[in-house]
Formats: C-alpha cells, sequence, structure tokens
C-alpha cells in the first residue's frame, strides 16, 4: 500500500482509522514528489470502503506541510487526476469531498500550498505554542493559487481573508483560532490526545451516516471547481511578471543573509523585502 510513499507514513491506528504523517527534511518543504505522493494517498483513502476518518500531521513539530519549493516550480505537476483537474486541484478537492473525515493536526509553521492542503481538510486542530500559519504568496510576488484565495473567505470572511491574503504575514494559533482558520487550537500538550479521541469517536460511528452529513454540508461550503481552476490559471501565468522575478531574487538574497531564521520568521522577513523600486 505504502511502498511507493517516501514523504508520507500510513498508519492504521484503529479500526476505520488512519494517521498520515508528513516528513521531507530539512523543514518539510512541499515539492512534486509532495503533490503527487499525496495524490496517491488521497487514492488510497478513497479506495478502502472501511475507512472513516484520517489524521493528518508532521514528523517535524517545527513544520506541518510547508510552502512549495520554488527551486522545483518548473516540475509543477498540472497532469487531470481523477476529477479531471490539475493534480493539486485534483487532489484537494478530492480530500475535501471524500466520504471520508479528514483532520489536520498541526504543530509547526504551514505556509502557502502547505497551508492550501490544511484548508482543504475538513477540521483543522492546531498547537498553541509551535502552530504558524501564513499565506505569503502576496508578500512573493504573486497571489495564492491552489484553494487560499477561495477557501479562506469561507472560513473567515471576507475581510479576515484579505487580511491574511494581503497581509502575507504569519499568524499564531490563537489569532487563526479566533478568526475561524482552525476548529479549535489547545495547549502543545493536549493537542494529540484531543485530536486522537475524536477521530476514535468518529470512527466508531457508521459510516452511512458521516459520508452524507459530510456531503450534505458540502452543497454550501465548498468552492467551485471553476473557480480554483481560474484562479491558478492565474496564478501560473502571473510568474512571467518581472516584478514576481525580481521580488524572488530579493527573498533568495535575504534568506542567504539571514539563513534558518529566515525561513522561521517568513512572514516577518517578508515585510522587510521593501517595494519593487528598490
Amino acid at each position: 500500500m505504502t511502498a511507493s510513499l517516501t514523504q508520507f507514513t500510513i498508519t492504521e491506528v484503529a479500526a476505520g482509522y488512519w494517521r498520515v504523517t508528513f516528513s521531507n527534511p530539512p523543514i518539510n518543504l512541499s515539492d512534486t514528489d509532495t503533490l503527487l505522493e499525496l495524490q496517491h494517498v488521497v487514492g488510497l483513502i478513497e479506495s478502502d470502503d472501511t475507512l472513516r476518518v484520517v489524521v493528518f500531521d508532521s514528523a517535524d513539530p517545527d513544520f506541518f506541510i510547508n510552502h512549495y519549493d520554488v527551486s522545483r516550480f518548473a516540475e509543477f505537476p498540472l497532469t487531470p487526476g481523477p476529477t479531471g483537474l490539475p493534480t493539486f486541484i485534483d487532489t484537494t478537492t478530492r480530500l475535501s469531498t471524500s466520504s471520508v473525515v479528514t483532520i489536520a493536526s498541526i504543530r509547526g509553521r504551514t505556509r502557502g500550498g502547505g497551508s492550501e492542503i490544511a484548508l482543504a481538510c475538513d477540521m483543522r486542530f492546531a498547537s498553541l505554542e509551535r502552530a504558524i500559519f501564513a499565506q505569503i504568496e502576496v508578500g512573493a510576488g504573486v497571489f495564492p493559487g491552489g484553494g487560499g484565495i477561495e477557501r479562506l473567505p469561507l472560513l473567515v470572511g471576507r475581510a479576515r481573508a484579505l487580511e491574511i491574503v494581503l497581509g502575507s504575514d504569519d499568524f499564531d494559533a490563537e489569532t487563526a483560532e479566533h478568526y475561524g482558520w482552525v476548529n479549535r487550537a489547545f495547549p502543545d500538550h493536549e493537542l494529540d490526545a484531543y485530536v486522537d479521541n475524536l477521530a476514535r469517536r468518529i470512527a466508531s460511528f457508521d459510516k452511512p451516516a458521516l459520508a452524507e452529513a459530510k456531503r450534505l454540508i458540502n452543497r454550501n461550503t465548498l468552492p467551485s471547481a471553476e473557480d480554483l481552476i481560474q484562479t491558478q490559471d492565474a496564478f501560473l501565468d502571473a510568474f512571467s511578471w518581472p516584478t514576481v522575478q525580481q521580488r524572488g531574487a530579493k527573498i533568495r538574497r535575504r534568506a542567504g543573509e539571514l539563513g534558518p531564521d529566515f525561513e522561521a520568521r517568513f512572514g516577518h522577513h517578508l515585510g522587510d523585502l521593501g517595494d519593487d523600486s528598490d
């Protein structure tokens, strides 16, 4: 089942309950392999008729699923998946529409495309001390292209979505909970027990009832495929903008100067880059 997976580990915790753990050292960047493996994981989830709930977590307490590795942007997969949608949108759409309940247990930083994967899960729970959230794309010269534009307003409202997207800053778990970005934030030592108890409780219920309740809730709470595709197309086109190249060069230069602190405080450092006329 998992022989082809190098970044994700699937553990059958109990009957009807899986835990899927992400690991891509050193800082859990998402890349082409991440997206293709996650698409495969979603296929496994869909193919198990006994599965009721899946918890996604990370092996690294400092990073959940991080932003996309821009050094591999040329490899960004666009091949249509089973839904007919491009790889990333196919995967996140199927996470949201699957009959299986999906929960993100977030410890560490999750930004950009990693945040968009978490947004596609049915529920998100976070560590108060360790979780950090950001849609950093505007600060990097573009905009979210994998569902953040569509999903955030549905969760937090228009004004807060604009604050998150246009401000491109890091948000702590307490604020994310207050905004509705996550369901709840817990002291770090309580997070795992709460998520595990909830998953076990859900796994004890009948799958037809779980699946139909989720399907009905989904009717008015998910973005349309058309909007997701339109945004991703615009996102990919934006990489031809001269301003994107200029800002990307600034980010690479500043990251080289600051080392690990740049990634640790990405949102903060984006605000120090200056405008494109610098």
